[in-house]
Parts: structure tokens; sequence; C-alpha cells
């Protein structure tokens, strides 16, 4: 095997244990403790790992940060059915803030409610919701993100403010036992508050949003009602989320 293969081989193995041991790589891949070492620098080198004594675990602070469009075409399909178990959550005349990730993109569209009035900081979205007929559409005023395609800074966080609605429909960048975070501090300000405006806050996230540590600390799991995911997380963090009382809706089972 290649040392590219051993390091991507290295690098699900750290997805899905968190952490390995010089020992591991050794017997995983019938190689010298030399080589497991230097394919560890290489990962260190990348930016890909953290170098523990004796091993290496991920990093605790996650800076992939995609544009707009990259996000809408990761795991589209899973957003999509992530989209649909959301959606099942909106009644008719329900008043809804939307924010501007590419899961809730997709209740945009599949929106089948009436009469519902939207408030969201999403272009993309609110263009989506325009091609409708069932809802009142508010867009936030403000700066543009433009590789990431939504309104944000202090005025719109002041047109929040004159708002509340029974739903956010959230998407979330990173979700531990620390709460919500997100690589943009601009985002997370103007995220804040849509939660203080919502009498429930609703989160989709994709599994591998889970365990995941961004830059910027939006808000702590006691503010999330509900969470709307593929399957289920590992065991340490579900009881996380039954400590918080927050009600977990999946896709398809464990």
């Amino acid at each position: 095997m290649y040392q590219e293969e051993r390091l991507i081989e290295i690098l699900q193995h750290l997805k899905k244990h968190k952490r390995i041991s010089i020992e591991d790589i050794c017997e995983q891949f019938e190689v010298s403790r030399d080589t497991a070492r230097r394919d560890l620098v290489k990962l260190d080198e990348q930016g890909a790992i953290v170098r523990t004594r004796g091993g290496a675990i991920l990093p605790a602070l996650s800076k992939e940060v995609s544009n707009y469009e990259q996000r809408l075409k990761h795991v589209p399909e899973t957003k999509k059915e992530i989209a649909k178990r959301a959606v099942s959550l909106i009644k008719d005349y329900d008043y809804l803030i939307l924010d501007a990730s590419t899961t809730v993109e997709f209740v945009a569209d599949y929106l089948q409610t009436k009469q519902n009035t939207i408030v969201t900081n999403s272009i993309q979205i609110a263009s989506t919701l325009s091609k409708k007929e069932v809802a009142s559409i508010h867009l936030l005023g403000g700066q543009l993100h433009r590789s990431q395609q939504y309104i944000y800074g202090a005025a719109a966080i002041e047109m929040l403010r004159n708002y509340h609605v029974d739903k956010l429909f959230l998407g979330a960048c990173g979700i531990t036992q620390s709460g919500l975070s997100t690589p943009y501090e601009e985002e997370g300000l103007l995220t804040k508050e849509m939660i203080k405006r919502a009498n429930q806050v609703i989160v989709l996230a994709d599994q591998s949003k889970f365990g995941k540590q961004m830059f910027y600390n939006v808000c702590p799991l006691e503010d999330i009602d509900i969470i709307v995911t593929d399957c289920s997380p590992d065991d340490s963090f579900q009881s996380i989320v039954d400590q918080y009382d927050i009600e977990l809706l999946t896709t398809r089972g464990v």
C-alpha cells in the first residue's frame, strides 16, 4: 500500500474512533514504527491531525470552510431527506425563520403548507420561496456575504428584533456538548438573535456535524428543542442530547 492510501485509511480510522496509536498503524497496515511515524508527520504537516504522545487525534477545532455552492453539493441526498423530515413539522399559518444553510434551502423547496410568513437572511431561500404563492417573505437587509450567500450585520440584527415567530429552522456547521458553532462570527451573532425570536428552535444536521467544533459558539444545547438528522449520534452524544431533553428526529435507523 502506498503512503497516500495509508493516509486516507488513517483519517477514516480517526473519524470513526477519534484517535489512533503508532501500534494501531503498525498492526493495521503491517508497517514499521518508523513508517507509522512518517505517516503521522505527513498528516500533521497537512494540518489534518494533532500528534500526541504515541499517536494522533483529530484537531479539536475544525477549519473546513466551503462556499455555498460547494456545501450545496455535499451529501445532497442526505440533506434532502433531512429537509423532508423537517418540513413535516410546519403547519399552515406558521410564522417561521429560515436561516441560510443549504439543508434549510431544501426545506424551502419542499414547503407545501399555506399562508406561512417567513423571515430569512438567505438570498437563495428568498429566491426559492418567491416561486411559490404559499408564503409571505421578509428578507432581512444588511451586508451580503458573497461566498455564503447570506445577509448579515447590524441592520439585519436590528430588523430581527421586530419579529417573533413560531419556529426557527437552523442549519449547523458543528454540534458538540458545548452547543452549536459556526466558522463565521458575524453569522453567529445573527443566529443568536434568531434564536431569541423563536418559540421553537429546530436544528437540521447530518451526522458529520456531530463532534465538530467550529470557531464561534452560537448557543448551548439547552437552547435547542429539536434536532433533525439522518441517523442517531453515538451513545456518548446521545446521553448529552437526553440530558437537555432535546427531541431527536431521524430519517432512518442507527
